[in-house]
């Protein structure tokens, strides 16, 4: 069956269609890893997307539920160059295509997927639609386009709580809790208490600080600051989560009211580096056409040691909106963006690259003990 991309600024590519049948509008970016697709399709923060994958094969080792990282699949769309559905791996429970069926989730295969990326390269992250289950492609009139242009993200972090990491909505923060029994050093018990919230955390931000022993509340995006400090945590982690940072006003200003208290640990992730500086001055933007992909560079700006990177971000801190109380601890070697923050007046750090990645790679696992050494200071 033949489907079709439409982008917003009139280009058509012609491919086959892959996943359900119908039509879905969303902002079409491109991501470049050659592995970990079921992650990219189970992460929370591509809400809204229509995702291209820009390594040419995917699908060759199936379906394998265990490597999810949320409970479910939030692309608006996929597209890949070649889709296989002959997996070969000793733990596939089933075909990529089946995976996005059952997601409902509309695709296409065998368009050219480098002449796609150097478009959104050169022209920016734009909108798109995918069309199938027609027996041709709709004429692209103004009106068509105006439809295209019109998406918006919205209501991003409200939109994934329901399916991340920490569960079922309108459950009370106190008993949104998953506890490891026996860390990664045998203990039988919690070394420390952390607060995860999330706005739509990718599962393995809580499975490294399980690995370290800690005992993992997950709180919802909706948690006020006086409901996290009553539990009396060792910790704050900030998870990531799709769309616009300076849309989530709310959380901002209770993210704000923690940062003045000044003794809370905080480490956030993605959107949480980007909520965190946002609740302490900074600015963002949005980028051309984002950082998505596990091959990104990033260097320490304290030992200038450059580190490989898994992103997934479409905004940044601005490097010039850095206050005085805090300082740039990572920038990326291409585009010399800011990357990471450490504030110098609470303890708190943050990066916008994903050091929980999963699959890879692992360069920046370290930053978990960071966390917990940052804990362990505090604490004297």
């Amino acid at each position: 069956m033949k489907a079709w991309l439409i982008l917003a600024d009139g280009t058509i590519f012609e491919g086959t269609s892959i996943g359900a049948t119908g039509k879905t509008i969303g902002e079409t970016v491109f991501t470049t890893g050659m592995t970990g697709y079921l992650e990219t399709l189970t992460d929370p923060s591509y809400f809204g997307q229509i995702v291209t994958q820009t390594f040419p094969l995917i699908g060759n080792y199936g379906d394998i539920p265990v490597d999810y990282e949320s409970k479910k699949c939030w692309v608006r769309g996929y597209i890949v160059r070649e889709l296989c559905d002959l997996p070969s791996n000793f733990r596939c429970g089933g075909t990529l295509s089946d995976f996005l069926k059952n997601q409902n989730i509309v695709g296409i295969c065998g368009i050219d997927t480098r002449a796609l990326t150097k478009r959104l390269r050169e022209s920016g992250v734009m909108n798109g639609m995918i069309i199938s289950g027609v027996e041709s492609c709709p004429a692209v009139t103004e009106a068509l386009l105006r439809e295209i242009k019109a998406y918006r993200i919205e209501q991003a972090v409200e939109s994934v709580q329901q399916n991340s990491v920490g569960g079922v909505t309108g459950v009370s923060p106190v008993e949104r809790v998953a506890t490891n029994e026996v860390g990664a050093q045998g203990e039988t018990s919690p070394s420390k208490s952390i607060v995860l919230w999330d706005f739509g955390a990718k599962a393995n931000i809580q499975r490294e600080l399980e690995k370290r022993g800690c005992h993992v509340t997950v709180v919802p995006c909706t948690a006020t600051a006086d409901e996290i400090l009553a539990l009396n945590p060792d910790g704050l982690m900030l998870s990531n989560g799709p769309g616009d940072p300076a849309d989530n006003v709310q959380i901002i200003e209770e993210l704000k009211k923690i940062c003045d208290a000044g003794t809370l640990p905080i480490f956030g992730i993605c959107l949480g580096h980007q909520m965190l500086a946002l609740a302490r001055g900074c600015k963002t933007s949005k980028l051309k056409y984002g950082h998505r992909g596990g091959n990104h560079p990033c260097k320490d700006t304290e030992t200038g040691r450059v580190y490989i990177t898994s992103q997934n971000h479409g905004y940044a801190v601005e490097n010039t909106s850095i206050p005085a109380y805090a300082k740039m601890s990572f920038f990326n070697v291409n585009d010399g963006t800011v990357e990471g923050i450490t504030y110098t007046d609470i303890p708190a750090f943050s990066v916008q690259f994903h050091p929980e990645a999963c699959g890879g790679p692992h360069d920046t696992n370290f930053l978990f003990d960071r966390f917990i050494e940052l804990m362990n200071r505090s604490k004297q």
